[in-house]
């Protein structure tokens, strides 16, 4: 059976990196736990540019910067994306929308409104880090990665 993929946009990412415990730490540990966190060339580019911005220095060392990335690398899986969408309101979240649709994926989690706005997408649902949680039971199948 194929397993169920699942894009983060980078707020996501950062946000569970800044927060562990938090509602989007929990989303993204809860996806690993049901099926496949998928991520691009494009998406994890953009993340590593962000995460390594002078403003989270006081809440995240280097080190732990790259740990987070290093397993982020490990534990995601890396789609190529061919597809190009130009339908944004913020033109940099179009590559999150290619993401999904190349990945075929079962939602898109974000709390981004300019992804929200456009929900439903071709054939996935955006969805609210919350209610990713009412929308995907848990299966007790254990996440060998942990929380990033």
């Amino acid at each position: 059976m194929k397993r169920k993929r699942f894009v983060f946009d980078t707020n996501s990412f950062i946000s569970a990196a800044l927060l562990s415990g938090s509602v989007n730490s929990h989303a993204i540990d809860h996806a690993f736990n049901i099926g496949e966190v998928v991520v691009s060339a494009v998406s994890f580019a953009e993340l590593t540019e962000v995460i390594f911005r002078k403003k989270f220095d006081k809440y995240l060392t280097e080190e732990r910067k790259l740990q987070i990335l290093q397993k982020l690398e490990l534990d995601t899986h890396l789609i190529s994306v061919k597809v190009i969408f130009d339908v944004c309101r913020d033109p940099k979240d179009n590559k999150f929308l290619e993401l999904a649709v190349e990945a075929g994926a079962a939602c898109l989690i974000t709390g981004d409104k300019d992804l929200l706005i456009l929900n439903p997408f071709k054939i996935f649902p955006f969805l609210p880090h919350r209610s990713f949680w009412k929308s995907f039971e848990l299966t007790t199948q254990n996440n060998p990665s942990g929380t990033i």
